[in-house]
C-alpha cells in the first residue's frame, strides 16, 4: 500500500497562542480556592490531595489543546484498489466539556468522507474527534473543527460529521432533563450538494441498530 506523508509546519497548541499556562502550583491553589468557595474545609483528610488530582484529571480532560489535528490526519494511503465510495466510521464514543458551565457532554460521532486522493486510517478520525473533543467545547463547534480538519488533510469529494450527545448541563443543572439528547451535523462537497447522498449516509448510520 503507498503511503504519503505530507509535511506540516510545526505550530504552537491552542492555548499557547491564547494564554500562559499557570503553573502546576498555581492551578492546584486554584481547586482549593474552589473547595473552599464551595464551603468545605480543604485541609481536611478527604480532600488534601485533591487538587493534585484535579489537576491530574485536567490534563487528560484537556490533553486536546496540547495535539494538532493536521498531524495525525498528515499519512494518507492511496492504494486501494480504486475504492472511491463512501468511508464511515460510526458510533465513535467521545466525551467533552461544556464551555459555559465545565461540565461533560458525552456521545457518539459518526464520521464519513468519499475519498479522493486517498483515505486515512479508520482509527484516525477517532483520534481526530478525540483532539477537539478534549478541550472546552460547543458541540456545534466541535462538529465544524472535526469536517473542517479532514477537508484540510485528505481533501475528499464529500464529508460529513454527525455527533450525538447528552449535555450535563442540561440533566444535571438547570431545567435537569436527564436523557435529552442534541444531534448536529454538517455535510461538505458533494455529501452536502447531493441529498440521496445525505439520505445514504443516514441510512448507514441507522443500519444494524
Amino acid at each position: 500500500m503507498d503511503m504519503n506523508v505530507k509535511p506540516k509546519p510545526v505550530a504552537q497548541t491552542a492555548l499557547e497562542r491564547v494564554i500562559q499556562r499557570p503553573s502546576r502550583e498555581e492551578a492546584e491553589a486554584a481547586v482549593r480556592t474552589l473547595i473552599a468557595w464551595a464551603g468545605d474545609n480543604p485541609n481536611r483528610e478527604g480532600l488534601i490531595d485533591t487538587p493534585r488530582r484535579v489537576v491530574d484529571s485536567y490534563r487528560e480532560f484537556y490533553s486536546g489543546y496540547d495535539e494538532d489535528a493536521a498531524k495525525i490526519l498528515e499519512t494518507t494511503f492511496s492504494e486501494v484498489g480504486g475504492y472511491d465510495d463512501i468511508v464511515l466510521v460510526r458510533d465513535i464514543p467521545f466525551n467533552s466539556h461544556c464551555e459555559h458551565h465545565m461540565v461533560p457532554f458525552v456521545g457518539k460521532a459518526h464520521i464519513a468522507y468519499l475519498p479522493h486522493d486517498g483515505v486515512v486510517g479508520l482509527s484516525k478520525l477517532a483520534r481526530v474527534t478525540d483532539v477537539f473533543a478534549k478541550r472546552l467545547q460547543t458541540q456545534e463547534n466541535l462538529t465544524a473543527q472535526i469536517i473542517e480538519a479532514i477537508n484540510e488533510a485528505i481533501n475528499p469529494r464529500g464529508a460529513a460529521v454527525m455527533l450525538e450527545a447528552e449535555h450535563m448541563c442540561m440533566s444535571m443543572r438547570g431545567v435537569r432533563k436527564h436523557g435529552s439528547s442534541t444531534i448536529t451535523h454538517r455535510f461538505t462537497g458533494v455529501l452536502a450538494e447531493d441529498r440521496q447522498e445525505q439520505d445514504r449516509f443516514f441510512a448507514l448510520i441507522r443500519a444494524g441498530r
